[in-house]
């Protein structure tokens, strides 16, 4: 498997993405957003992810280790690494996850939260992804999508929205992301796909598939040509070149001018 990866930060922070990829494993989590609010971590959201990522890929290091297995065992090892912090806090760092991992001629993928997977087969395309999350306080979403980027109201509906939406996180009320616990492992969406029914995967945060999803400025076969012709960072400018046609979220609303973004494209 050839893996090509790229990631960017939306903005002038610290990029909260993490993207890896191996000849037979391809990761992209996509830490979630503090809003400004506190933690109970000292570490913070690019710490949590980059641990999270580096024990993923070697938990799964061995192939016939089920990717919930590896899971659930990187994000015990994380929690592990820092027993002082507030790990019960609800808005411990946490990410979303994406895996895809080729093994003895077939495809396995593992997805939690909406990091999506988009497998190109030979007539069309199929996404997994996990939008769960979008089922959550939809009135208190829809408050935040009221107000342009870069506002004040802006940003304290968002720290509200961001409050509520803690409460609901990792319950059977809510959605489910990897946090401190080893248990959302059994919460992921996971499948197996033959090898000869696709010709190429992309495995991406959701500040890069909004461009089909959301803005609706590019159709899957449009995104997989640029991935051919310029691969991960010419896909992600491309995000960035629409998404400045609108910089405080008029026609887009939506949580910040630009978020995080990150690609592993894959091929065979």
């Amino acid at each position: 498997m050839r893996v090509c990866i790229d990631t960017l930060p939306g903005g002038a922070g610290p990029n909260e993405d993490w993207a890896a990829g191996t000849p037979t494993l391809a990761v992209v989590l996509d830490g979630l957003s503090t809003a400004g609010l506190t933690t109970g971590c000292r570490h913070g959201v690019p710490w949590y992810v980059a641990h999270l990522g580096g024990y993923l890929v070697a938990a799964l290091s061995e192939p016939d280790r089920p990717l919930t297995d590896g899971l659930a065992d990187a994000l015990e090892r994380v929690a592990a690494m820092h027993p002082e912090c507030d790990l019960g806090n609800p808005g411990t760092p946490s990410a979303t996850v994406a895996i895809l991992r080729h093994r003895y001629g077939v495809l396995d993928h593992l997805v939690l939260a909406d990091s999506p997977i988009v497998f190109e087969g030979a007539q069309d395309y199929s996404v997994v992804t996990d939008l769960r999350v979008d089922d959550v306080l939809p009135e208190l979403r829809a408050e935040v999508e009221r107000h342009e980027t870069h506002t004040p109201e802006h940003k304290d509906a968002l720290q509200r929205f961001v409050l509520a939406q803690r409460q609901t996180r990792n319950t059977a009320d809510g959605y489910w992301v990897a946090a401190s616990g080893p248990e959302a492992a059994e919460h992921t969406l996971t499948g197996t796909t033959t090898l000869g029914e696709v010709h190429a995967a992309a495995v991406m945060s959701d500040g890069v598939s909004r461009l089909v999803s959301e803005y609706g400025m590019a159709t899957w076969s449009e995104v997989f040509a640029t991935l051919r012709a310029g691969g991960p960072r010419e896909l992600i400018e491309t995000v960035r070149k629409v998404e400045a046609t609108d910089p405080t979220g008029r026609r887009w609303p939506r949580y910040k001018s630009g978020d995080d973004a990150s690609v592993a494209f894959c091929e065979w």
